[in-house]
């Protein structure tokens, strides 16, 4: 062999062993990003124990969370357990930063470059959708708590402003989470403490008009007897006799005007956790050798038909010729608090019957459902190109290798053909080499983005209760497991949110 190449088939060597070390601490880097459930396990066990100060310093010594592609999550936990704390203050502070987080920080061309390449998880988190709503609601419970009453006021004007966001979003589609009743049903509360009842009406309206145009049934809670009364009130308070008489006649029900106590209060009941987001593999194959078109085997086990646009994402046609199957990593919701418990809540010996309000179960793996076409294809796009990636390299390679040395140090016809058959060989074993490795990166990076905001609870409910002037006594009972808490009753409403866990 001549020695120019048997030099370069050293340094090649040389170069691959180096590859090879880059590629095992690759494979460390992104495994540790695949993991971001389990590196948070210790931090939930404390939030779920009650040792939120723990928690806490676990929070801050989680190196994954603390990454500026996480910066929102790291907010939003923060801002949760400070409030699980009883910190008030503290827990707007963070809650604040994440809703800043959220208005300005925009997806990059770095992020998309990241998704697009390696997997979703490199890029910056920027929020589900309904994480927002639950901002507000966090929000305006501890402002109503202060007695900060102008900042909860504008924590209801924020919620027509994300919802007209989300409306934007999906143009208005049923099919899709473009509002959220529970934030409306929330916001009319919040004007109504305020003492705006004109516009508490109009809240509680369009909360209404959700669940009747979801057939009173959305995201997993059915319409509340309480919203139907709030409405009914808040109508007849403002003298709507036309919009009184239609909804009466809505809800087949006749409103008789009671006389309010001094004071009220409207106590949400936090119970279980979300659920979590973990990672599923989906194998696609091309459907009868055809371009454009991947069957896989869906959730509930049918095979399905995806066509693919790949001229949208400038993938060329004849480039996919030889691509026959991908393996793609897609997100997918794990329940781990399936049903909300019986519980009664009584206040000074007076017993009431919470209702559901919010089920973040539904809410979460139906708006994952509703994107899961775009996020399959966006994921296929991304296996293809490093795919096609994986090819050029090896082609790449190859070429590079039986360029390396075209120079003839003489011989025999025979010894000529020798060194050529020996030079297309060492070429081709190169190019499987660097397409292998490239192979392994890609296995390496395919991830499913599985982070979300994951100590929120499966399910709110709530009831609204009378309370006297002075000290009340709550005692909520789940299941058989009393807790009490003190409310102080002065004029007017007030909202109060409670653990129940």
């Amino acid at each position: 062999m001549a020695p120019v190449l048997t030099e370069k088939l050293t340094e090649m060597k040389l170069n691959l062993k180096r590859t090879w070390m880059a590629l095992l601490l690759m494979s460390v880097f992104f495994f540790s990003c695949a993991t971001y459930n389990k590196s948070m396990d210790r931090y939930y066990a404390d939030v779920g124990s009650e040792n939120y100060d723990k928690a806490l310093k676990k929070l801050d010594k989680n190196r994954l969370i603390k990454r500026d592609r996480n910066r929102l999550l790291y907010f939003m936990e923060a801002g949760h357990v400070y409030r699980l704390k009883g910190d008030l203050v503290e827990s707007n502070r963070y809650f604040n930063q994440a809703d800043d987080y959220i208005e300005s920080e925009k997806k990059s061309a770095k992020d998309v470059a990241l998704s697009n390449l390696l997997n979703p998880m490199m890029q910056s988190y920027h929020g589900e959708d309904y994480e927002q709503f639950m901002l507000h609601y966090y929000k305006a419970l501890n402002y109503s708590a202060l007695g900060q009453m102008e900042d909860a006021v504008v924590e209801a004007r924020r919620i027509t402003l994300s919802t007209e966001a989300q409306n934007d979003k999906f143009k208005n589609k049923d099919s899709r989470y473009s509002k959220d009743a529970f934030a409306f049903n929330l916001q009319g509360m919040i004007y109504e403490m305020a003492g705006d009842i004109n516009n508490a009406f109009i809240s509680y309206r369009n909360a209404v008009e959700v669940y009747i145009n979801a057939g009173n049934t959305y995201y997993g809670v059915t319409i509340p007897d309480q919203l139907k009364q709030d409405l009914l009130r808040s109508a007849d308070a403002m003298g709507f006799t036309d919009d009184l008489a239609h909804y009466q006649a809505l809800f087949g029900t006749t409103f008789t005007n009671q006389p309010k106590a001094i004071g009220e209060a409207v106590i949400f009941l936090e119970e279980g956790q979300a659920p979590v987001k973990e990672e599923k593999n989906f194998f696609l194959t091309t459907v009868g050798g055809s371009i454009g078109a991947f069957s896989y085997v869906d959730a509930d086990g049918s095979n399905s038909t995806i066509p693919f646009n790949y001229s949208s994402y400038g993938i060329l046609e004849n480039k996919l010729t030889s691509i026959r199957s991908l393996r793609v990593a897609m997100p997918v919701y794990r329940i781990n608090y399936s049903l909300p418990v019986l519980k009664t809540v009584a206040v000074n010996g007076i017993a009431f019957q919470p209702q559901l309000l919010q089920n973040l179960n539904d809410v979460a793996t139906n708006i994952l459902k509703e994107r899961f076409v775009t996020e399959l294809a966006n994921a296929m796009a991304r296996q293809l190109t490093k795919k096609l990636l994986e090819k050029g390299t090896q082609a790449a390679t190859e070429g590079i290798a039986k360029s390396s040395d075209k120079k003839s140090d003489g011989g025999t016809n025979k010894e000529k053909e020798d060194k050529e058959r020996k030079r297309q060989e060492n070429a081709k074993v190169a190019g499987e080499a660097a397409g292998l490795i490239m192979n392994l990166v890609n296995t390496i990076t395919e991830k499913a983005d599985t982070r979300n905001w994951q100590s929120l609870p499966a399910f709110v409910s709530y009831v609204r209760v009378p309370l006297q002037e002075g000290e009340n006594t709550i005692i909520i009972n789940t299941n058989g497991v009393s807790k009490t808490v003190k409310a102080i009753g002065g004029k007017g409403l007030q909202l109060i949110g409670l653990n129940v866990n």
